[in-house]
C-alpha cells in the first residue's frame, strides 16, 4: 500500500504509518497512491481524483469535507473519511480566544505599545460576564465553546435545526431569535446550501447594534462585503476571523476593515490536535489495511 501525505500533519505521522506500506510526500507519486491524506489546502477535485489512478481512500485530517468532491469519489468507489472528533478543543479555544481578545482590546493595546503609544485612556474594555452568546451550530466545537462561555458567566443560546436538546445552550427554534438577542455570535457550521452566506446584510440588520461576530467555521458562511460595511458603520463592533473564501484570501474586504482580528486559518493547528488527528488517521488506515 502506498500512502501519499499531501498536506501538513505532525512530523511523527510518516514513521507511524510506515508499517502499513510506503509513505511518500512526493506529489509525483500521486498516481500510485492507494491512500491520500489531506487537510484543508489540497482540493480533491475530479481532476485530482482522476490523476490518482490507484486511489482507494481519502482521509481529511479535520472536520469539513468541502474540499473533497465526495460525489465523484463515491462514483469511483473511493472511501472518504475525516477526523471530526479531533479538532473540537483546538478550534473552540481559538474561537474563545478571539472572543476574549476583541472586547479586551488586546491586539490594539499590543500594537499601540509597540508604536510607542500609551493608550490607557483611549482603549475602553467591556466584559463577557452577563453577555449573551449566540451559537449558530452547536455540534462538537460549538458545545466546547458553550462550556467555556458558561464558565465566564455568559448566557448561551443557539440555533441548530439538527439538535433537539443541549446541555449548555438554550436552543432557539428560529435563527432570527439568536440574531436579535445575542451580544456575541459565533459560527460553527459546515458549508451547505442552508449555511452559505448565512451572515449577510439582511441577517446583520436583525442583529443588535454593536454585536461581535466570531467565525472559526467556514469563510463562505459570511458575505465579506456586507460584514465589512457593517464594521465601518459600527453595526458590528468587532469581527474575529480564522476562515476565508480561499486560503490565502484573495482581495478580501475584511483585510482593511476596522475592528477586526484576523488569523491565517490556524484553528486546528495545535501540536496536541495534530497528534490526535494522527492517531485517528492511523486507526483508519489500520482498519482499511485489514479489509
Amino acid at each position: 500500500m502506498k500512502i501519499f501525505i499531501s498536506d501538513a500533519f505532525d512530523a511523527s505521522l510518516p514513521g507511524k504509518l510506515s508499517k502499513y506500506g510506503q509513505v511518500t510526500e512526493d506529489r509525483k507519486e500521486l498516481p500510485e497512491a492507494d491512500v491520500v491524506l489531506v487537510r484543508s489546502k489540497t482540493k480533491c477535485t475530479k481532476e485530482f481524483i482522476d490523476e490518482a489512478k490507484s486511489l482507494k481512500m481519502i482521509i481529511r485530517g479535520g472536520v469539513g469535507l468541502d474540499n473533497i468532491d465526495r460525489e465523484y469519489a463515491k462514483q469511483k468507489g473511493i472511501i472518504v473519511k475525516n477526523t471530526p472528533e479531533a479538532s473540537s478543543l483546538a478550534v473552540a479555544e481559538l474561537a474563545f480566544a478571539l472572543m476574549i481578545a476583541i472586547p479586551n482590546r488586546i491586539v490594539d493595546g499590543d500594537s499601540s505599545m509597540k508604536r510607542g503609544q500609551w493608550m490607557k485612556k483611549e482603549l475602553k474594555r467591556t466584559e463577557l460576564f452577563g453577555k449573551t452568546l449566540g451559537l449558530i451550530g452547536v455540534g462538537r466545537i460549538g458545545t466546547e465553546v458553550a462550556k467555556r462561555a458558561k464558565a465566564f458567566g455568559m448566557k448561551v443560546i443557539a440555533y441548530d435545526p439538527y439538535i433537539k436538546q443541549h446541555e449548555y445552550a438554550e436552543l432557539k427554534s428560529k435563527l432570527d431569535e439568536v440574531l436579535a438577542q445575542s451580544d456575541y455570535i459565533s459560527l460553527h457550521t459546515p458549508i451547505t446550501p442552508e449555511t452559505e452566506k448565512i451572515i449577510n446584510k439582511d441577517t446583520i440588520a436583525k442583529m443588535k447594534n454593536g454585536v461581535v461576530i466570531i467565525n472559526t467555521g467556514r469563510g463562505k458562511c459570511v458575505v465579506e462585503e456586507d460584514v465589512s460595511e457593517a464594521l465601518k458603520s459600527g453595526k458590528i463592533a468587532g469581527y474575529g476571523n480564522d476562515v476565508w473564501h480561499s486560503d490565502p484570501p484573495q482581495n478580501s474586504p475584511l483585510i482593511n476593515a476596522p475592528n477586526v482580528v484576523l488569523l491565517p486559518h490556524i484553528g486546528a493547528s495545535t501540536k496536541e490536535n495534530l497528534l490526535r488527528i494522527g492517531e485517528i488517521v492511523e486507526k483508519q488506515i489500520s482498519e482499511f489495511s485489514k479489509k
